[in-house]
């Protein structure tokens, strides 16, 4: 269960290291391929503010990174749990104000390892 919890953590850590890329050096690149219902226009103007939103999920990332080095399991399901549910959070009021998908992509698989630690 402990390995399953892991690679959960890790991946969601992982697709939050890659927002972060996304967002802080690849907005106008590949944002408009990938937000296709966003007019084109708006990825230049709104640059810096993608960057901002990349540096969060960067800091959602190193939190997730920092609980594989947390030897205490209380302690580390703990700090788990919490950025997970910021991670979960997120995603949610993302697909409420942005776009669905970001449900799926980004809480489900929070929401997933949340559930293993809480049910383990």
């Amino acid at each position: 269960m402990e390995i399953t919890i892991k690679i959960l953590i890790g991946l969601v850590a992982f697709l939050h290291f890659y927002f972060l890329y996304f967002e802080m050096f690849a907005w106008t690149t590949k944002g408009p391929k990938i937000f296709r219902g966003f007019p084109k226009d708006l990825f230049v103007p709104t640059k810096s503010m993608a960057a901002n939103q990349g540096l969060y999920n960067g800091f959602l990332a190193a939190g997730l990174v920092w609980t594989f080095f947390i030897s205490d399991a209380v302690w580390r399901d703990n700090i788990s749990l919490f950025f997970l549910g910021c991670v979960a959070v997120a995603g949610i009021y993302g697909a409420l104000t942005v776009e669905k998908k970001i449900f799926f992509i980004q809480a489900v698989p929070a929401l997933i390892a949340v559930a293993f630690i809480l049910f383990k």
